[in-house]
């Protein structure tokens, strides 16, 4: 993997990001492997159900102003902005103060101006795979967003294939990757020291975010095969005209869609590093996704157990809230990040039905594209962000 300092030498804008210090990872299940370093964290009970040690509970803990290593702007690129995603993407690469943005590129929009950005004048370009590696080589952008359909970015990625620039990938594209060369990037979950000295970034989809956040903090504990029903606004369908974005099929509707082996589903169960069941369905609002997650556990627990090892485990992230009821899609709709909470418990003590909602076009694409851009660039990990707390 090219790293973040060979970047800062050839750039200048690029400054290697401070290295968090290195956490165990709790051993995974043994029969479902995962590539991930997803840290996950068991926490002794006590009698009275609080942490048997309550400082240091979470142990990927956020890098925040104090970590910051780069205080120069960088330069971006973004590829395929006309979507809804992209347009999230513009509003907060606007309010960053150390962001920005070149070129943005859409075949659809080539020629007009960009809107909602304000430090400079932008007009939409067409830019080609060699166009990109021009501009690279040119030393024109430090940081490139692939905001493309799936199966679509690779040309571009090639293009850059040995350049340092930091690439950030939010197709499905490289969620798998085999080389490593690309780090799949949920900074809740993956070792943040990675993610900054990362050059090449896959970040997680809207769903697999959500349900992973909702499931990791009890993968110690699982019982059996946790079952996600997932609802999503629909513009997690994207603009091209499909059953799933039609506003007038949705109108009074819940449509269910690929019932078994959504990539989702693929995509967390690989890294957990435990099979889920995933049941996705669109619903008739704009953004938002509800998840209901149901988990099987190995041994009795109580509800207070569980939400104290949520909080625990989350304790100091500003972008993700432990609530004490189940959140709902409304509240988190414009948000940043997730919001998890229910811990509603069966009577035999071995289930537990947890809710997590979030903003499918913020925290579940935008919000976590800039995370992981402010982790790798060396900025404070919040900059830019509106956080939850």
């Amino acid at each position: 993997m090219l790293s973040a300092t060979s970047g800062a030498m050839r750039l200048g804008a690029r400054r290697a990001a401070p290295r968090a210090a290195a956490f165990a990872v709790t051993p995974m299940p043994k029969a479902f492997g995962s590539r991930t370093n997803i840290v996950h964290h068991t926490r002794p009970l006590s009698t009275t159900g609080h942490s048997a040690n309550a400082l240091n509970t979470n142990p990927n803990p956020p890098l925040g102003k104090k970590n910051a290593s780069n205080d120069k702007p960088s330069r971006i690129g973004l590829i395929g902005a006309r979507g809804y995603t992209g347009q999230a993407l513009i509003d907060l690469l606007n309010g960053h103060p150390n962001i920005d943005l070149r070129h943005v590129s859409s075949r659809e929009l080539v020629g007009q101006e960009l809107k909602g950005y304000n430090k400079r004048k932008i007009i939409y370009e067409s830019l080609s795979p060699e166009d990109v590696a021009r501009l690279d080589k040119e030393g024109e952008v430090d940081a490139w967003i692939m905001a493309l359909p799936n199966n679509v970015c690779k040309s571009f990625v090639e293009a850059l294939d040995q350049s340092p620039s930091l690439i950030v990938d939010l197709s499905a594209d490289y969620r798998f990757d085999t080389t490593n060369r690309w780090t799949y990037s949920l900074p809740e979950l993956v070792k943040r020291n990675k993610i900054a000295d990362s050059t090449r970034i896959s970040c997680p989809g809207c769903y697999a975010t959500g349900s992973q956040l909702g499931i990791s903090p009890l993968v110690p504990y699982l019982g059996g095969v946790p079952t996600i029903f997932g609802v999503s606004g629909f513009s997690g369908a994207g603009t091209k005209k499909s059953p799933k974005n039609d506003e007038t099929l949705l109108k009074d509707n819940l449509l269910p869609y690929s019932l078994t082996g959504h990539i989702h589903e693929r995509e967390i169960s690989h890294h957990l590093g435990a099979p889920i069941a995933f049941i996705p369905h669109v619903a008739s609002w704009f953004r938002g996704i509800q998840l209901t997650i149901n988990i099987p556990l190995a041994k009795e627990m109580t509800s207070r157990d569980i939400r104290q090892i949520y909080q625990d485990r989350y304790a100091g992230e500003k972008l993700v809230k432990v609530v004490g009821e189940a959140p709902y899609v409304k509240s988190i709709q414009n948000k940043h990040g997730v919001e998890i909470g229910g811990f509603a418990v069966d009577s035999t003590g071995k289930r537990v039905v947890i809710c997590a909602t979030i903003d499918n076009l913020n925290k579940g694409a935008a919000t976590q594209c800039l995370q992981n851009m402010n982790l790798a660039l060396g900025y404070d990990e919040y900059q830019g962000i509106p956080t939850m707390q």
